[in-house]
């Protein structure tokens, strides 16, 4: 029994989900002919409230091209300083957009509308334009965190005021749904743009989606064509996404659930120094100082579970629906023994 924790991208599709895959009908998806394609892409605009979506094969690519959507050469994005967008998209913004980024340092990663404020730039010639408020929920970095909707309605008023495109990074937002028993269209009428994964905590193996009104995405094809992201008779891949939206959604909690009952364990350990609060599926934990943080992954890896190291003695597990019930009893033992 492997037991891998690294992330939630580790999932491999279930027998149903690949039997929706090879029965999905299927067309060309570069003359918008791909029928399931079309369907996803539909339902998930009607569930954000949005008039437009747009399949891509990777989050990345679907959060690179909202920020040239949103952005000119030259301009500023304000971020969180652990945001993916800059710190996991390989630079990205700079290279694809010519942007660069005003980051954030709050201690909790989820800033404020009065620092989204502070940090636009003034109306000078000499300062970078501050054109774009990009936020992650649930925040990979802040341990799967999930932000105060009360808050981003309040920067959605900053940016409002201030003439600012404002974009989620929703690659678990599906997680912070189930965690705050909010709705899709709750985020649909606040963010101009959101991009949400599918081959995350929905199991997926591929795909992601962008989706916005109308008069934002126009460009949004011919950027995804600019960055090699069209995909043929991917309605094989788009099944996954109708799938997972139908089966994969309620058990997320099944996730939180366990998560939480790791971090227990963890706090209890002696070797460990740390526990950050968690909200959903992630668990990051911080062993102390006197710990060598590759013999203590050596150890749970030799039972056959791996995890990934942060940096700085920081640890990180994800759970997933490939993580079951029996892998989650025999790594609470394992633990336990420690």
């Amino acid at each position: 029994m492997i037991i891998d924790l690294r992330s939630d991208t580790v999932t491999k599709p279930s027998k149903p989900m690949l039997e929706a895959m090879m029965q999905a009908p299927v067309g060309d998806d570069v003359f918008r002919e791909d029928p399931t394609i079309n369907a996803l892409e539909t339902r998930i605009a009607k569930m954000f409230g949005k008039e437009t979506a747009l399949f891509f094969p990777s989050g990345t690519m679907a959060n690179q091209t909202a920020i040239k959507l949103h952005t000119n050469p030259g301009d500023q994005v304000i971020c969180d300083k652990y945001a993916h967008i800059f710190n996991y998209e390989s630079g990205g913004a700079s290279f694809n957009s010519g942007v660069s980024c005003q980051l954030l340092d709050v201690n909790d990663g989820m800033f404020k509308a009065s620092d989204v404020l502070n940090a636009i730039n003034p109306e000078a010639y000499y300062y970078s334009k501050t054109s774009l408020v990009e936020i992650e929920n649930t925040a990979n970095r802040r341990g799967g965190a999930c932000w105060d909707f009360k808050e981003i309605e309040k920067i959605r008023t900053v940016c409002d005021e201030n003439k600012l495109g404002f974009h989620l990074d929703g690659a678990r937002l599906w997680n912070a749904l189930v965690a705050k028993n909010e709705t899709a269209e709750q985020y649909g009428k606040v963010f101009d743009t959101i991009s949400v994964c599918l081959s995350k905590g929905l199991g997926c193996p591929v795909g992601s989606v962008l989706v916005g009104d109308a008069a934002i995405m126009q460009n949004a094809i011919r950027l995804r064509k600019i960055f090699g992201g069209n995909m043929r008779q991917a309605g094989i891949l788009a099944a996954a996404g109708l799938y997972a939206l139908d089966h994969n959604m309620d058990r997320l909690a099944n996730d939180h659930s366990k998560a939480k009952e790791i971090g227990t364990v963890l706090s209890q350990l002696s070797s460990v120094k740390s526990v950050e609060a968690i909200e959903t599926n992630i668990v990051i934990f911080e062993l102390n100082s006197d710990v060598n943080e590759k013999e203590f992954t050596k150890k749970l890896a030799d039972k056959n579970v791996h995890i990934i190291s942060m940096g700085g003695n920081k640890l990180r597990m994800v759970t997933h629906l490939d993580y079951t019930d029996a892998m989650h009893e025999f790594l609470i033992s394992t633990l336990k023994k420690r």
